[in-house]
């Protein structure tokens, strides 16, 4: 019994207070109109992942071969909200690579110039908000004409991270649900006057 508790108490410290890395892949094909995307832990155990394309009315996600899921333009900003980052999450790597063609003509050498100086510029940004933050932005030029983007960013926290995150949407919605029945309550007071 007692051997149990110490390893329970040393996982249960481990999950606490060990970083946990959450990775993210994702390739833009803007021609052909997806974008593919992994999301992963330690980058090796995957959590889920899938592909996405625009369409005129949102962005349907398609998890597996049979289920997909349609998030419309006009949900975006509510769904935006509800998702915060809490400053617990820190951005620990951000790579993107652009993909151009052009490399026979002046305009796309100028053009991959500006998307390589654009990156620098936010990177640049980005680490003076984040020092530990590890940067890499490559532009290359083929000859065939295209525009593809690949992402990969890693973000650490920890699950005393997660859980304060976790309490504060939970009190949130607690707040939420006593405002609604107050409110409902003095609707109903006013009727019956």
């Amino acid at each position: 019994m007692g051997e149990f508790f110490v390893w329970s108490t040393f996982a249960g410290f481990l999950l606490t207070f060990f970083p946990v890395f959450l990775w993210l892949d994702a390739y833009v094909d803007i021609p052909k109109n997806r974008a593919w995307f992994s999301l992963s832990m330690y980058r090796h155990f995957k959590l889920f992942g899938g592909y996405g394309q625009l369409d005129r009315e949102g962005i349907a996600v398609h998890l597996t071969e049979k289920k997909a899921v349609f998030v419309p333009y006009d949900k975006m900003a509510d769904t935006r909200k509800k998702f915060e980052i809490t400053k617990g999450f820190q951005l620990w790597r951000l790579c993107q690579t652009v993909e151009t063609g052009g490399s026979e003509s002046i305009a796309g050498i100028l053009i991959a110039a500006a998307l390589q100086s654009l990156g620098g510029g936010t990177f640049a940004y980005l680490r003076t908000k984040h020092p530990f933050l590890t940067l890499k932005n490559d532009t290359l030029l083929g000859e065939k004409p295209c525009l593809k983007v690949s992402f990969e960013t890693a973000t650490v926290f920890n699950g005393f991270v997660l859980g304060m995150a976790f309490t504060k949407k939970a009190l949130e919605a607690l707040i939420n649900w006593i405002r609604k029945k107050r409110s409902t309550a003095f609707l109903k007071k006013q009727q019956s006057n």
